[in-house]
């Protein structure tokens, strides 16, 4: 007898837990896009060309001043170092990688770029000429 209260009070809470849930309609951060349909496209912004940006606070990567679209990186090869490796900066006129792109983790000096530093996109951002999304005091 106690099994069969147990199983009709398991049924009846799966049952009221579908009805609340169906009863409540959960948004969808693609809106009202339906998951099987192309996401809406968005125009491309307009990328900020410039010598250089000042940074907004102390030890933040450096944006990227220049085009990046063509720029690949991956496990073969870095587009990034054909301008600002330590060996070709200068001839480049490109600011060269930071002395800590080429520390491993235990502080040792390497000859190449650290493999923890290699996806520069990570942390170096181009800028672009867009509104915020959202008010920010920072």
């Amino acid at each position: 007898m106690r099994k069969s209260n147990l199983g009709t009070a398991i049924i009846l809470s799966v049952l009221l837990s579908v009805f609340v849930t169906s009863a409540y309609a959960v948004g969808s951060l693609r809106g009202e896009y339906d998951l099987d349909k192309e996401s809406k496209t968005f125009e491309k912004k307009k990328q900020i060309k410039n010598k250089g940006f000042d940074r907004n606070y102390t030890l933040q990567p450096p944006l990227i001043p220049h085009s990046i679209e063509k720029d690949k990186v991956t496990l073969k090869g870095n587009t990034c170092m054909k301008c600002h490796s330590a060996k070709n900066f200068q001839k480049e006129k490109a600011p060269k990688a930071g002395d800590s792109h080429y520390l491993d983790r235990d502080g040792k000096v390497l000859s190449k770029i650290s493999s923890r530093r290699y996806f520069c996109m990570q942390c170096h951002v181009p800028q672009l000429d867009a509104q915020p999304l959202v008010d920010n005091n920072f």
